[in-house]
């Protein structure tokens, strides 16, 4: 199976910046689509973005289109998630999750694997 581990969560004031990563192993990384989703107290999880296989293609939620990218480095089986412009409404934990297919996916369902998350809190 694919073991994924995020990390670089913390906490940040608003309209600050941090970037998410996503280690992965146990499998061929670039075979999988893979995808950031957000849970926040008493919400239900929700999806921030993806990206392809090749990383060609990239997927965004309307909330983080022009401050979020998600990118990937299959050389060293890692995702991203660079997240600028942060608002305090994106405090959550983030979570990465993987799918072995070759096109975007954006709900959580669709996903075969996923992390542990990482806790994200922005300050006013």
């Amino acid at each position: 199976q694919l073991q994924l581990v995020e990390s670089g969560g913390g906490l940040v004031q608003a309209g600050g910046s941090l970037r998410l990563s996503c280690a992965a192993s146990g499998r061929t990384f670039s075979s999988y689509a893979m995808g950031w989703f957000r849970q926040a107290p008493g919400k239900e999880r929700e999806f921030v973005a993806a990206i392809s296989w090749s990383g060609g293609s990239t997927y965004y939620a309307d909330f983080v289109k022009g401050r979020f990218t998600i990118s990937r480095d299959n050389a060293n089986n890692t995702v991203y998630l660079q997240m600028n412009s942060l608002k305090p409404e994106g405090t959550a934990v983030y979570y990465c999750a993987a799918a072995p297919q070759r096109y975007i996916l954006t709900h959580s369902s669709e996903y075969d694997y996923w992390g542990q998350g990482t806790q994200v809190t922005v300050s006013s």
